[in-house]
């Protein structure tokens, strides 16, 4: 009878969120009046999942750490990319994201740090258990989906990395949440449903219920006649399909901006980074499992890239809430993340997860003000006019945010914005679709006018639309009462930038793990 082997290491990334579950709980049974207990447990769960990942980084190219394999002659750690039969496999990419998405989290449990008493709470009501159990729970989903490689464990995970967050969003309490957590629903929803349909078409063009290479080879010399090669590229567009809306990637955008403006900043924060890590990491498995196969550029990539940015940046030079702004950047910036990949290819693959790191670290460092903001003026920090002169009133605050626009925007001194978009392009120019890269460089230009236009009450000075305390009431905020900036979020602030300022400096500090 045929086996699995077993290694527990390569699972530790996964392993250690759901044992921090396990904490959370146990600590809520011993201390259900801690607030900040569960919260505690599930940073260093987080970062133990770091931990465990960041080895894996520093693989040579061409190697894997690989378990839960059939026992028919493979190997269970070192060994080549080509696992047919493995259902876990972690590379350096794969291990970079792994990594990226558990720092991040770490980033999102800060800014959800809560108050040490909960005035007028009865002991053992309190939401943060809850909160924390299902963000590491999203978390292990976002880890097992990067590494999955059969079509059962990557479905489940993809799912398990995005339900929690619809039940987060709808714990703010406000309408605003709750339509947003609906509209979150429904798209999980669709968005499954599609993803079932392609992996049954993946299983029956390859035969195979592996999402590798050598499953999709298997396809490689089907003649004239054979239906098999359709049904794979088929199954592809509907993954992309499926896939798109966890992206946030238009046409498939429309649940983006309601659910990010009725969470809490920290859950916008984890939809706007680690959710997206999750739905690349699921996407980058199945084209580079179908790069094999030396399949041309992917029209529809390129289609749906240039009108992810077009959306994106026009709509969000109308806004004036800088979440609803940062939601409708997540959309433009899904378009420069899904660019390289119109050419099926390991360069495509690397430019694609490359340009996800700098827009994960770049809004990371954003959402770190604007929680910080949050906390100090109330919901009226979500408002544009709250940041007027705020380089008078905090100079490093607002050197950190413009560092953050500037990456985002692609100028200097956000170089690494910059080297970001130049290594988007590079696979563009290489399939010699230069209408496509002239498009792009197009939306670049308009979203340096986007972040320019949040950038410049910044450096104004103070006046008539300074901040001011005290909520707008028809901008619902779960948040701590103004004026309490908890010290988490500031530490927060300070590690996100210095990692921004630290890869602007040496982009090859965030792009080199990712190979060339």
């Amino acid at each position: 009878m045929t086996g699995l082997t077993f290694d527990v290491v390569p699972l530790l990334p996964a392993l250690l969120p759901i044992l921090g579950v396990v904490g959370v709980l146990l600590a809520d049974l011993v201390t259900p009046t801690l607030r900040r207990g569960p919260y505690a447990v599930a940073a260093a769960a987080a970062l133990g999942a770091a931990v465990a990942a960041a080895p894996g980084t520093r693989m040579p190219a061409g190697s894997a750490r690989s378990t839960l394999c059939m026992d028919d002659g493979l190997a269970t750690t070192l060994e080549r990319v080509s696992t047919p039969r493995c259902f876990w496999t972690a590379d350096s990419l794969t291990s970079t994201l792994q990594l990226a998405a558990c720092l991040a989290a770490v980033v999102c449990i800060a800014l959800a740090w809560p108050r040490a008493s909960a005035p007028g709470a009865p002991p053992g009501h309190a939401r943060e258990p809850v909160e924390a159990t299902l963000l590491l729970t999203a978390l292990s989903g976002t880890v097992v989906v990067a590494a999955s490689r059969d079509v059962g464990t990557w479905l489940v995970a993809l799912e398990l990395a995005t339900l929690p967050i619809v039940v987060l969003v709808a714990l703010g309490g406000s309408r605003a949440a709750v339509a947003g957590a609906v509209q979150l629903l429904v798209t999980s929803l669709v968005s499954f449903a599609l993803l079932t349909l392609g992996v049954a078409l993946w299983f029956l063009a390859t035969g195979s219920p592996f999402l590798t290479a050598d499953a999709a080879g298997a396809v490689a010399g089907a003649g004239p006649g054979d239906t098999a090669r359709p049904l794979l590229s088929l199954a592809v567009v509907i993954i992309l399909a499926g896939l798109g809306f966890k992206l946030s990637l238009a046409p498939f955008h429309a649940w983006t901006p309601t659910a990010y403006a009725g969470s809490r900043t920290a859950v916008a924060t984890f939809l706007a980074t680690v959710s997206k890590v999750a739905a690349l990491a699921g996407l980058l498995v199945v084209l580079r499992a179908v790069a094999v196969l030396g399949t041309p550029g992917l029209l529809a990539v390129g289609v749906l890239a240039v009108l992810s940015m077009t959306l994106g940046n026009v709509v969000a030079l109308r806004q004036d809430d800088v979440v609803r702004l940062l939601a409708w950047s997540t959309v433009a910036q899904a378009g420069w993340v899904v660019l390289p990949l119109v050419s099926v290819s390991g360069l495509g693959v690397r430019a694609s997860a490359g340009y996800l790191l700098t827009y994960v670290v770049a809004t990371l460092v954003a959402f770190a003000v604007v929680a910080g903001t949050v906390r100090e003026v109330g919901p009226q920090g979500r408002r544009l006019g709250a940041y007027a002169a705020l380089w008078q009133r905090r100079p490093w605050q607002a050197a950190a945010l413009a560092l953050a626009l500037t990456s985002l925007a692609g100028l200097p001194p956000g170089v690494v914005g910059l080297v970001g978009k130049v290594v988007a392009l590079r696979p563009v120019v290489a399939q010699d679709w230069l209408w496509l890269a002239v498009l792009a460089a197009a939306n670049a230009v308009l979203g340096v006018a986007v972040y320019l236009r949040w950038l410049r009450p910044v450096l104004t000075s103070a006046g008539a639309d300074g901040p001011r305390t005290g909520g707008d009431p028809g901008t619902p905020d779960p948040e701590a009462p103004p004026r309490e900036r908890p010290v988490a979020v500031t530490v927060a602030l300070l590690a996100t930038t210095a990692v921004l300022v630290a890869v602007s400096v040496q982009p090859d500090l965030l792009l080199g793990p990712l190979g060339r």
